[in-house]
């Protein structure tokens, strides 16, 4: 049985609090998993992910649920600080020993993955990411004729879905920068990121996203470039994250286990 422990504080100067699903039997070698909730930085909660985290917890993961700070109130970069914070928080808590680091992966959901690459690159946790975000000022800058709506069939009367995608896209990316400053929006771009730590990652997309897949294909591009292995999985049809996340998460699963057996030794 899933023991849930809801709203810990880790960071008191800004409110935030992370969630903790706990596996039936738990000691000092059982497995933490961080898992990052989408919304694109300016909705959705931790709470919307509870069935999954229970699916975690029952799989052996200590599952840990942390919000963030959304926009509009709060601007680039605050959520991705929010999650190195969170990151720095757990292993400095009672909730991990010495040598915890090893033992920690990660999922992120849609913009949720995108602050899974941060904290992967900076900590190596060994990651999943599904329909992370991960190209911001080339797309802009190449779709300057798109209106930003959160629901463009209502609001701009738009009836092709790429095209209500786009103007998603645009809109969520806009809410949380909070400008087209180009300068800001090349700092969001996943490829800015510190990838110093970066271990093992495993790419989600379906193959019609919010935006053309060649974004995700030239990111993992620049990651092996530079020397980090990138599994990139590419799912027929349109669904977008959580639309597939419960599908395939027992792959994910897996895919983490087997990342960790290889950073323990114990394959």
């Amino acid at each position: 049985m899933v023991v849930t422990v809801n709203n810990i504080a880790y960071d008191l100067k800004h409110g935030l609090k992370t969630d903790i699903y706990y596996p039936n039997d738990t000691d000092s070698q059982t497995k933490i998993l961080i898992f990052w909730h989408g919304g694109g930085w300016f909705r959705r909660s931790k709470e919307s992910i509870r069935d999954v985290a229970i699916d975690l917890a029952n799989a052996g993961f200590m599952t840990f649920v942390p919000d963030y700070r959304l926009a509009p109130a709060n601007h680039f970069p605050a959520a991705h600080e929010d999650a190195l914070n969170f990151a720095a928080w757990l292993l400095a808590s009672n909730y991990t020993d010495e040598g915890d680091e090893n033992n920690i992966v990660q999922i992120g959901a849609s913009s949720g993955g995108t602050l899974a690459l941060k904290v992967a690159g900076m900590y190596g946790f060994p990651t999943v990411t599904w329909s992370a975000p991960v190209d911001f000022s080339s797309w802009l800058a190449d779709h300057q004729e798109v209106k930003p709506s959160v629901n463009a069939k209502e609001e701009l009367g738009l009836t092709k879905q790429q095209a209500i995608n786009e103007a998603f896209y645009k809109y969520f990316v806009l809410t949380y920068v909070g400008s087209e400053d180009y300068d800001l929006l090349a700092d969001l771009d996943a490829q800015s990121y510190d990838y110093s730590k970066l271990g093992r990652l495993l790419m989600l997309n379906s193959a019609a996203e919010l935006t053309d897949l060649a974004g995700v294909t030239n990111f993992a591009g620049h990651l092996a470039g530079r020397g980090h292995q990138v599994d990139l999985e590419i799912i027929p049809g349109h669904g977008h994250a959580m639309d597939y996340g419960r599908e395939y998460l027992r792959e994910s699963m897996t895919y983490l286990n087997y990342a960790l057996s290889l950073k323990t030794g114990s394959e």
